[in-house]
């Protein structure tokens, strides 16, 4: 049973994540305005949040600038456009994406750069590369974390010796990531004893990033908190792949550290979020992604059945179940 205190108390050393813009981006290939970006911006400032993930430093010579907004590519320049000096509390994180960045030449020293923390996601085959990412942006000044990915599909074996090698090295954070939504609570649980062996060991800290393909990202992420986990990842109204996280107004509702300002989060999902879904963006629980889920796969067949407006969800049931 969880202490009481984890759960009705505040710990200062919880650390709220903002990752609106970059797993949001995965539903609309990052074509925000810079409106939404400079609002959410002074929104995550005024609510008190932690850090602000802005998107993914992407290798520009495998994708095609031309088909992506800003954020797929989170340039200096156009960060600063938006912040200016971020002469504030809030820190400004970008997502380097194993296999799909070239770090050694777009991850520049932390003293020429508008960005204060590098999250690297690697599936657990990608390790060495990872570890290797890791160690090039510390070398560079910056605060580093490492989500691994698909952890619900490797075996706890593997997952120890990866977590073993990433308390080694620099890294500051290290990630629980639900990433295809297949989690409950009570797997959460005997995970971040495990996350949190390794970083009592190594003096880490444990983050959780949590999907919502069964509506249990909050659940898990409140969970993850009655365990001593620390960095706490939420989006507005839920936004991003597929079926979305956890969403940002929930989990500010809950934690009782009165830094932190529910108000002006309320504000922009009026102003920005809900008009961004009537204006036809999809993301957010449905049945697909309730299957997915439940069976432990990658949502990439429910993200298609969703852009391609099928309504046969016992058609799909069977078409997943036999893939499973």
């Amino acid at each position: 049973m969880k202490e009481i205190s984890k759960l009705m108390g505040y710990r200062e050393s919880v650390k709220v994540v903002d990752a609106t813009l970059r797993d949001g981006g995965l539903v609309n290939d990052f074509y925000f305005t810079d409106e939404f970006v400079k609002a959410l911006y002074e929104t995550n400032v005024k609510a008190g949040v932690d850090y602000m993930e802005l998107g993914y430093r992407a290798d520009k010579t495998m994708f095609d600038e031309d088909k992506f907004g800003k954020l797929k590519f989170c340039d200096d320049d156009y960060i600063r456009s938006i912040v200016g000096e971020n002469d504030t509390d809030l820190k400004l994180a970008i997502m380097a994406d194993i296999g799909r960045c070239d770090y050694k030449k777009d991850i520049v020293n932390r003293s020429d750069s508008a960005i204060d923390l590098i999250r690297v996601a690697t599936y657990l085959h990608q390790m060495p590369s990872a570890l290797d990412v890791i160690e090039h942006s510390a070398n560079k000044g910056y605060e580093v974390t490492c989500n691994i990915m698909a952890i619900s599909n490797t075996q706890e074996k593997d997952l120890r010796v990866a977590l073993e090698e990433l308390g080694k090295s620099p890294v500051d954070v290290i990630y629980i990531v639900d990433s295809f939504g297949s989690l409950y609570p009570e797997q959460l649980a005997r995970l971040a004893d495990i996350y949190l062996d390794v970083a009592a060991k190594y003096n880490k800290k444990i983050g959780i990033h949590a999907h919502d393909n069964q509506k249990l990202a909050f659940a898990n992420t409140v969970e993850a908190v009655g365990d001593g986990v620390d960095w706490l990842d939420a989006t507005y109204l839920a936004m991003g792949r597929g079926a979305g996280n956890c969403a940002m107004e929930l989990l500010l509702g809950f934690l009782r550290n009165p830094k932190y300002n529910l108000y002006p989060v309320l504000k922009f999902i009026e102003n920005y979020m809900v008009p961004l879904k009537e204006q036809g963006t999809v993301w957010g629980y449905d049945l697909q992604y309730l299957l997915t889920g439940i069976l432990n796969q990658h949502p990439r067949t429910a993200i298609a059945y969703t852009k391609e407006e099928r309504k046969d969800i016992t058609e799909f049931y069977k078409e997943v179940v036999a893939q499973d």
